[in-house]
């Protein structure tokens, strides 16, 4: 983002978002101090009267027409709101709390209040020019937001297909069963019918139910997989489906080593975007050097893990129950 030549002719606006309440902090031009406003939280519509009241209030005080820019942290509200209000001329950024400097004594005071404060005074000092306050998160398109879907809840439904898992291990091995049958669809209703506990009882009804109900959730959860993995292979076969650069997830799928699924996380994750230089691309991924350096003590702390870690770790996902597009290149 270019910096502005005269922070004092433009306003700024902080936004703290959480699920009741927004708050507002703003600076008008060659103001001081942040004023505050509260609205009631995904009430857009106030939000919007409230930016056309401040292209009024900021015009008068400066004189002439301002630049309004606004700001919020990423987070659970993802990135809709800063394309509404990019699209009603309001020049929008997505601020990397992580990044903000803070002070460091033992119980800093935090509230929604004081956070809008802050934010606002941060904002200002980043538009003007000051790069180190704060970091600026890159707002993705729809459609590139929309593309990591789909290997994204693959990743979940793996995670919750292994906590059913090991939650029918467990419940069996309480009772001394320790081979189980039927976890990738078999016929485990029979199985379980018929089975006997390590003392030569039968299970009693309750744990039966238990376990009949985790294996139907399982059964559930291992369907919705392959009709992932369906998805993947048609939208790599089918130029028609709905599948985002799939001419590129083909090309790095015949490289040795990355299936469809990797070449799908990388894809989406990575290679939609570009770097401005390797250590950008380290950063993006949380693979840049973590030194600790100060006075006689000089110490590597490894890499900092503070990236995309669906990139950094795609490789423990590519491999998955019986799928076929998890092979590997040979």
């Amino acid at each position: 983002m270019a910096m502005v030549e005269d922070i004092h002719s433009s306003c700024f606006v902080s936004i703290e978002l959480s699920r009741s309440k927004w708050v507002l902090g703003v600076l008008l031009p060659s103001a001081e101090r942040v004023r505050l406003r509260q609205i009631d939280g995904g009430d857009t519509e106030a939000l919007l009267r409230h930016f056309d009241d401040l292209r009024s209030q900021s015009a008068k005080a400066a004189g002439q027409d301002v630049t309004i820019f606004a700001c919020f942290e990423a987070g659970y509200d993802g990135f809709w709101l800063a394309r509404l209000l990019n699209a009603r001329g309001v020049i929008t950024l997505v601020l990397d709390p992580t990044s903000f400097l803070v002070m460091r004594r033992g119980r800093r005071a935090k509230t929604d209040r004081i956070d809008a404060e802050v934010m606002a005074y941060t904002l200002r000092a980043y538009v003007g020019g000051d790069r180190a306050v704060c970091r600026e998160v890159r707002i993705p398109s729809p459609e590139e937001e929309d593309a990591k879907r789909l290997h994204r809840e693959r990743i979940q439904l793996k995670t919750e297909r292994t906590r059913h898992v090991n939650r029918i291990r467990g419940l069996l091995n309480l009772h001394g069963i320790r081979d189980v049958k039927g976890l990738w669809g078999g016929a485990w209703r029979q199985w379980l019918s018929d089975l006997q506990t390590g003392d030569g009882r039968q299970l009693g009804a309750h744990v039966r139910q238990e376990l009949t109900r985790e294996f139907e959730r399982l059964d559930l959860v291992i369907r919705h997989i392959h009709s992932l993995d369906g998805e993947l292979e048609a939208g790599l076969v089918d130029d028609t489906a709905p599948l985002p650069q799939a001419e590129k997830v083909r090309q790095l799928a015949t490289l040795k080593g990355i299936g469809s699924l990797g070449a799908t996380v990388l894809v989406s994750e990575v290679f939609h975007r570009e770097f401005a230089s390797r250590r950008h691309l380290a950063s993006y991924l949380g693979l840049a050097p973590s030194p600790y350096a100060s006075g006689d003590m000089n110490r590597d702390q490894g890499i900092s893990k503070a990236g995309n870690g669906y990139a950094r770790t795609r490789s423990s996902n590519w491999r998955g129950a019986g799928s076929g597009i998890n092979r590997t290149a040979s």
